[in-house]
């Protein structure tokens, strides 16, 4: 039986070579995503953003040190948990995913999320909320409308449940959607906690 690192380093090696969109020829580095296989809470936002182009990591700009924090607040740390993009490299100028693009890429995504099966997947934006809420059968109203909340889910591993929330990078710059953010994010450890059968 083949082991998840295999099945992750097989997928890594896919998207190292990919060019099935215009983003495989632009990109510095392809940023397949890091963390734990064994994960219950995978992270999902949008895209690589200039840093993460640059260092080959998913969220180690500044977005990425705030959720760091917002993981901490909550007990876990990076490596608790996966954290990947809907796109593995980044679009020119941090420009949204263009429909083709999520097309090429997001089976990158569906394979990652059945090596890891995750008990809570955790789209942030609005790029990746529409596209795993769609995915589960869902409507996908903008980000503001379903942050914070939970949506029942079943996946080919078992029951999930989705929780998107707003992408760290827009709390940066509005402290109206930090307060919000760091809300979601108790609610998300208490989620977590619960599923673990702790108080």
């Amino acid at each position: 039986m083949t082991s998840k690192e295999e099945l992750m380093r097989e997928l890594a090696e896919e998207v190292w070579s990919c060019r099935k969109c215009r983003l495989g020829s632009l990109r510095k580095n392809a940023v397949v995503g890091e963390g734990s296989l064994e994960a219950e809470l995978f992270l999902v936002g949008e895209a690589p953003g200039r840093v993460e182009d640059e260092t080959g990591r998913p969220f180690v700009g500044a977005a990425g040190r705030l959720l760091d924090r917002l993981l901490a607040d909550i007990g876990l740390r990076r490596e608790d948990v996966y954290i990947g993009n809907i796109l593995k490299c980044r679009p020119p100028g941090n420009r949204r995913p263009r429909a083709d693009e999520v097309e090429a890429c997001t089976p990158y995504l569906e394979r990652q999320l059945a090596i890891i099966q995750p008990r809570v997947i955790a789209p942030m934006g609005n790029s990746a909320a529409g596209y795993l809420l769609k995915r589960f059968g869902y409507e996908a109203p903008s980000i503001s409308r379903v942050h914070g909340r939970c949506f029942e889910a079943e996946a080919p591993w078992g029951r999930v449940l989705l929780f998107p929330l707003y992408h760290p990078a827009a709390a940066l710059y509005a402290k109206e959607l930090l307060r919000i953010l760091e809300d979601d994010f108790r609610v998300l450890g208490g989620i977590l906690r619960r599923l673990r059968g702790a108080p």
